[in-house]
């Protein structure tokens, strides 16, 4: 069997043994083909790689190859899930993968925007234009449910329920969640079905909620090419991730309880909810500075 027949075979088996989403497919495949062309360069066949070999492979991948904590835990993660084809399909007699530790990565607090900055940002669109009113519906809708950027760009039109004030999101796992988006993402989401969208459609049918200027669904690249834009209209800078971000902030400092935020954003662990408490905590604590310093150059002035 050729390394092209091989990984075919795995990336079959992630999406319809395993269950794994098409993304986590993709990675797993493209860290496995790494890897085997590793072998083939060390002269090293699959049926007698090693742990050792394994760990040659990991320390080459930092050293020489530069990788980040976050590349090397995905990188460990699918030569696991690698490993354990490989002892089911018969190449290994146990999953010598498993040996392997990831590495412990510092969670770094996500960066927030105030919502003044957001509503800067989003006012900062130019809505004159076709794609201006597209972006002022796309980008309302990402901050006020905190949508991921994949979300939104796979978001289908029918999913979309603007009386109720809901949409239906296909997130990470194939896990659904209703999410519901206020007044505002309503009012912006009219003008973009009805003046813009029949426009960049041109007559052509298109499932997804949000098209381009040739009636595609719009990507990845696009979402961040207008995000880009914004930035330099608004003169703030951040991420489209941001949005997301500063959404579950912004809904713990207004009350939320950690349970609803974690379900209105998709998460599978709580845990994963929880560094947004750490984000509020550490705004507060500025805040909290910031006050008693004004408070201690009042009482020198007086």
């Amino acid at each position: 069997m050729t390394i092209d027949e091989l990984l075919q075979h795995f990336y079959s088996d992630l999406l319809l043994v395993r269950r794994d989403s098409v993304r986590t497919a993709e990675t797993y495949k493209i860290a496995a083909e790494e890897f085997l062309n590793w072998l083939v360069e060390q002269h090293i066949k699959l049926k007698n790689v090693s742990v050792q070999n394994l760990m040659y492979y990991i320390i080459k991948r930092q050293t020489e190859d530069g990788c980040t904590e976050v590349t090397m835990a995905k990188d460990i993660a699918a030569l696991r899930s690698f490993g354990s084809y490989l002892v089911r399909k018969g190449y290994w007699t146990q999953n010598i993968a498993l040996d392997l530790e990831k590495p412990k990565m510092a969670r770094n607090l996500p960066e927030v925007l105030s919502v003044e900055e957001i509503d800067s940002l989003l006012d900062g669109i130019d809505t004159k234009t076709l794609s201006g009113k597209r972006d002022d519906a796309l980008f309302e809708l990402v901050y006020s449910c905190g949508l991921r950027i994949s979300e939104v760009c796979e978001l289908k039109l029918v999913n979309v329920h603007i009386d109720e004030g809901l949409i239906l999101v296909h997130g990470k796992g194939d896990k659904e969640r209703l999410v519901p988006f206020g007044q505002r993402a309503a009012e912006k989401l009219k003008v973009y079905l009805e003046e813009v969208r029949p426009v960049l459609l041109k007559g052509r049918n298109n499932p997804n909620l949000f098209v381009n200027y040739r009636g595609e669904a719009i990507s990845r690249k696009g979402v961040w090419k207008r995000f880009q834009y914004m930035e330099a209209r608004s003169g703030i800078s951040a991420k489209v991730h941001t949005l997301r971000h500063s959404f579950a902030t912004h809904l713990l400092e207004g009350g939320a309880d950690l349970r609803s935020v974690q379900e209105l954003l998709g998460h599978a662990n709580l845990a994963t909810t929880t560094i947004y408490t750490h984000v509020s905590d550490n705004q507060l604590e500025k805040v909290h500075e910031q006050y008693f310093k004004a408070q201690g150059a009042l009482r020198e002035e007086l």
